[in-house]
Parts: C-alpha cells; structure tokens; sequence
C-alpha cells in the first residue's frame, strides 16, 4: 500500500489551483469535470502521482464555501531554509500565518501558510 492523494474540498478551483501552483510551486497534474455529478476534480502535486501523494482539489458546482470543522489539522511540505520559503511565498502573495522559527518545545524550525480556503499549510525546514 501507498498514500496516493489528500482530498480538499474547494470554494473556487481556479483561486485553489493559481494558490498552489503560483504560490506554493507545484504543478497541475490533470483536472477532470463530471458534468452528471456537477463536480470538478484538478490534482496537483510537486511529481507524479506515480511517484508520490499529491493533493486533490474538489470543487463542487455551486458551493462556494466549506465549514472547516475541527478535525482536519493540515498539510505538510518539507523546505531547505522555512525562513526563506516565507519570504518567498509571501512575495507571490500567500498568506503567512505562523512566521518561521523554532517549534514549541523543541528545536524543528516550523512555520505555517493559509491556503485561500482556509488549509494550514506547514512547512518543515529540512537540512
């Protein structure tokens, strides 16, 4: 068995898929309209879905906004310097809701972005 992909439900695909390409730096893998169902689905991700898990993007016509309940935590991205990813991802317009630094209680250099849903992105500082 293998992780293939995480699901977000999405009030604007377009916002969703310029966020995560633009902002974060991943790519459009495909995207698939289901007219009968009157949902998109677009997957995106920084490899192929053969060589890793990727997120899927589900826009459901019509709705516009989620709930975000309190189940769901967030999304986590590796980076060499979260300091400079910050920076970067600040300068193509994301939203940076956890500055980088240390994680509480230990020595991880953490930091958090919002996707334009309201998804925490967290980013681990990778040496």
């Amino acid at each position: 068995m293998r992780l293939l992909h995480t699901m977000l439900r999405v009030g604007d695909l377009d916002r969703s898929i310029k966020f995560y390409t633009e902002v974060l730096g991943m790519r459009l893998l495909r995207r698939h309209d289901y007219p009968e169902g009157k949902f998109t689905l677009a997957f995106i991700g920084y490899q192929d879905e053969s060589a890793g898990a990727v997120i899927e993007l589900t826009h459901n016509w019509g709705v516009d906004s989620y709930e975000m309940g309190n189940a769901f935590g967030h999304i986590a991205l590796a980076v060499p310097d979260a300091y400079r990813a910050c920076d970067e991802i600040r300068a193509r317009g994301g939203k940076v809701v956890r500055e980088a630094g240390p994680m509480k209680h230990g020595t991880t250099v953490i930091a958090f972005v919002e996707d334009p849903d309201g998804y925490k992105i967290e980013l681990i500082q990778h040496a």
